[in-house]
């Protein structure tokens, strides 16, 4: 089944890689390899005397990663042997030596152990103990856990991925996957394939958790932290561009915290998604939204979402990956999964005023009037009793900046509610700061 290409420019500078079908009614987002010579040192000169047998020839390790330099290990020539009081010395060194390390390495480990970070997963997501250090070793951990969707709409059908995350069934993809879905079809990594019914979504956060029911051996993907992705890090995307399913590409983190919008084809707004995302340049194309970037050990950091076309001026433009693509960071997409297979609904942070999107300076505007005539600042809500006023400019959000209502929006979303900010604000030209805990309001 194809997928559907967009013809329409998004009215962002990006745009989403579902190319489903049923994008036409969707909800959701607006908008070393190593390199060196063989690593084989010229062999040492010959020192004068008698004849010696020639040095090993020394071992080079290869980091697949890149991450490291090659190393050469030199092994030395051989030795002439140890007399029995040698030996006997070396043994009882060996094992104080081996003492003292066990010792330390325990201490480490018990201090390692108790500030890891360790996130309540999903269900029953499970950790499978293992730590790939290459694209092939993760994409054996991953793909059985990574499905196709294929999704029928009122406007036609398309392609889509998700993964899963619990014993349950439970599957997390991207809602403008399945926003405009009548019929859902899942297709494993094994070629299975069964029918799935939609659990809830949310196009705020343009995610969405659909289930399958009677499949034996699922396997559940890890779910790692994206608080600790760090730029440079490498990281996977598997999914069914172009409805080639089982895709895998491979990148880097190129950026953290992208403030992206997409969505509005409805034109009042209910359908622009936020994400303070993760940039790529891990190749997704139409077909990859709602699979997910893997870390080096497999564990799920994103869900692919969004990628940047090409100017729409250009009359080169493609629909495919140009290296920009963004993804909702998996700490986000835990928790609003989490709410989703609860309630089938998600709640949403909010600080309760109504910003002026039209405000062409720095900063998110508060507006002079909310919607039909009401005030901007909602009665004790908690703008109010952090004491926002209308016309005050917000500048920054816990120490970084904003420029505009938009990134304000996004800034608040990458928050649960009952999470304390601090404000920056701007009131007659004056600086302040604001404290102020984040309401709920329950998305859609």
């Amino acid at each position: 089944m194809a997928d559907r290409q967009q013809t329409d420019p998004a009215p962002q500078w990006w745009s989403r890689p579902e190319g489903t079908a049923a994008d036409a009614g969707r909800e959701g987002v607006p908008a070393p390899r190593p390199e060196g010579g063989e690593g084989v040192p010229a062999p040492l000169p010959e020192a004068a005397g008698p004849a010696q047998a020639p040095a090993p020839v020394p071992e080079v390790r290869y980091d697949p990663w890149g991450e490291q330099p090659l190393q050469v290990v030199d092994r030395g020539r051989q030795g002439r042997g140890f007399r029995l009081w040698q030996v006997a010395a070396l043994a009882a060194g060996t094992a104080l030596l081996a003492g003292g390390i066990g010792g330390y390495l325990g201490v480490l480990a018990e201090r390692q152990s108790s500030t890891r970070l360790e996130l309540p997963q999903a269900g029953a997501v499970a950790d499978k103990g293992r730590a790939p250090d290459s694209v092939a070793g993760i994409a054996a951990t991953a793909l059985p856990g990574v499905v196709t969707l294929h999704v029928r709409g009122t406007s036609g059908s398309g392609t889509g991925t998700g993964f899963v995350l619990d014993q349950q069934g439970h599957i997390l993809t991207n809602n403008h996957v399945v926003a405009d879905a009548k019929e859902i079809a899942v297709t494993f990594s094994s070629g299975e394939s069964v029918s799935a019914e939609l659990v809830g979504r949310d196009s705020g956060y343009d995610l969405a958790v659909v289930k399958v029911s009677g499949v034996r051996g699922l396997q559940p993907l890890s779910l790692g932290n994206s608080e600790n992705v760090r730029v440079g890090d490498p990281v996977v995307a598997i999914g069914a561009p172009f409805d080639l399913s089982n895709t895998v590409t491979a990148g880097i983190i190129s950026a953290t915290g992208r403030p992206v919008t997409a969505g509005g084809d409805k034109g009042d707004g209910s359908d622009i998604s936020y994400v303070d995302a993760l940039q790529t340049d891990a190749p997704i194309n139409p077909g990859n939204s709602g699979g997910p970037l893997l870390d080096a050990k497999a564990h799920v950091v994103g869900i692919n979402s969004a990628i940047r076309g090409a100017d729409k001026d250009d009359p080169a433009r493609q629909g495919g990956s140009i290296g920009l693509g963004f993804a909702i960071p998996i700490n986000q997409g835990k928790r609003v999964a989490e709410e989703l297979i609860r309630t089938g609904r998600a709640t949403h942070p909010v600080i309760g005023v109504t910003l002026d999107m039209e405000y062409a300076g720095d900063g998110a505007r508060v507006g002079d009037k909310g919607e039909d005539g009401k005030p901007a600042v909602v009665a004790d809500g908690p703008a109010a009793r952090a004491g926002i006023k209308a016309g005050d400019v917000i500048a920054k959000v816990n120490g970084q900046r904003v420029r505009g209502g938009d990134e304000l929006i996004i800034k608040i979303r990458a928050h649960r509610p009952g999470d304390p900010l601090t404000l920056t604000v701007l009131r007659d030209g004056r600086e302040r700061t604001l404290e102020l805990v984040l309401g709920s309001a329950n998305g859609s």
